[in-house]
């Protein structure tokens, strides 16, 4: 069974950094996809960037791009979201999330996801 478990939210200061870590189990961590997502209240889960297995490199959702910036770690199974310069605007519930595979190695049809980890901006 698969497993994701944010950390590193919590209430950050406008101007500040912020680096989210997403820590998986339950298969080999290196050959998967990681996305990060976001959703904040009345509004869709979105995506922001995924990272893409056996270095594959990394994606962005348009709104993001150059502002921050997703890696991962294979040797402690963890993938990260960094931002620098905090607006009020990354206010979200931010989730970690890995699809299954197919035995072809396409994406199947069962989607795992993190709890959740809540980021506020103060001003």
């Amino acid at each position: 069974q698969v497993h994701l478990v944010e950390s590193g939210g919590g209430l950050v200061q406008a101007g500040g950094s912020l680096r989210l870590s997403c820590v998986a189990s339950g298969r080999t961590f290196h050959s998967y996809d990681i996305s990060w997502y976001r959703q904040t209240p009345g509004k869709e889960r979105e995506f922001v960037a995924r990272t893409v297995g056996n270095g594959g490199g990394t994606n962005y959702a348009d709104s993001v791009k150059g502002r921050l910036f997703v890696s991962r770690d294979n040797a402690k199974n963890t993938v990260y979201l960094e931002k620098n310069d905090l607006r009020h605007g990354s206010t979200a519930r931010y989730y970690c999330n890995t699809p299954s595979y197919t035995d072809c190695g396409e994406y199947g049809t069962t989607n795992y996801w993190g709890q959740g980890i809540q980021v506020a901006i103060s001003s």
